[in-house]
């Protein structure tokens, strides 16, 4: 089995960076991604390149002798890379971006005008969707997701860290005793956002934590603006993105409530995510660019 030519500046930045986790940080890929193409080149060499365990690693003297050999194609490649760019520098093509509805509405389509007139090549096509996507069978070249990200074989980018809130409407609020701990609060929730419903969500009162039972006469929604739009109007109490809370909160539309009642960090964290088995194209990193700068101003 011949080994790929596309393995080698992987094989070549481990080496470089003194480790696998240290060369996927530098290649934007993910650490099982790095992994698994040292293990394919190995297999397809027929040696070991690396000695490695959960803490250490060291180049083997085969290793050593094919870093070596490796060097040259790189340094070619590296050329050539510098000439396309030349030929390519302004990003131009197809790009199929992936975005929640909220997000698309709340975040991204206020900054999009800017993003467009910058980049007129660029034929962007965005897909608002609520359903998880399969990036690489869908053909997605990027896609904005909240929460945990559960496929290792992508890259993933923090966008945005931020909390959920518990929210109700000033109207509601002094109509009603809200009492101040999480049985207190049962009462009052009548919806939430689907994604949270299913197994109940995760909090911490009083440093211990529990979940909330969500399954029963708790109307749930995919879209977090619909949630705050109904507890606007009324509809008891319930827990949102701070991103989509901060303009209803300043008018007073909105008030913050049990503030002792807390969420698990990454339950509302945005991250970009992108596939990792090949370098970024210039039309995505403009994007990718685009989404960080917007999401820096939140």
């Amino acid at each position: 089995m011949q080994f790929q030519l596309d393995d080698i500046p992987v094989f070549a930045a481990i080496v470089d960076q003194n480790g696998i986790s240290a060369a996927a940080r530098q290649l934007g890929m993910s650490k099982s991604a790095v992994s698994k193409i040292l293990t394919r080149l190995e297999q397809a060499i027929g040696t070991r390149l690396i000695d490695r365990n959960s803490r250490n690693l060291r180049i083997t003297a085969d290793g050593e002798t094919f870093y070596r050999q490796c060097q040259p194609i790189i340094e070619q490649a590296e050329n050539a890379r510098a000439v396309m760019g030349g030929l390519l520098a302004e990003p131009v093509g197809r790009l199929v971006v992936a975005v929640p509805p909220a997000f698309a509405r709340e975040v991204l389509s206020p900054h999009l005008p800017g993003f467009t007139s910058l980049y007129p090549g660029i034929e962007l096509e965005i897909i608002v969707t609520t359903q998880k996507l399969d990036i690489l069978r869908d053909q997605i070249d990027l896609a904005v997701v909240v929460g945990a990200i559960e496929d290792t074989d992508l890259v993933a980018r923090p966008l945005y860290q931020g909390r959920l809130m518990w929210v109700t409407s000033a109207r509601y609020a002094a109509g009603y005793d809200l009492g101040h701990t999480s049985d207190d609060l049962l009462s009052h929730l009548r919806i939430c956002e689907t994604r949270y419903a299913h197994a109940g969500i995760a909090i911490r009162e009083g440093g211990v934590r529990r979940r909330l039972p969500l399954s029963n006469g708790v109307v749930k929604v995919n879209d977090p603006i619909i949630v705050r739009e109904a507890i606007m109007n009324g509809m008891g109490i319930s827990f949102l993105p701070d991103q989509y809370c901060r303009s209803p909160l300043q008018s007073g539309d909105l008030v913050e409530i049990y503030d002792k009642v807390q969420f698990d960090q990454d339950a509302s964290v945005l991250s970009a995510v992108y596939p990792s088995r090949r370098l970024l194209s210039n039309r995505t990193r403009a994007f990718l660019d685009f989404l960080l700068s917007t999401c820096r101003r939140l």
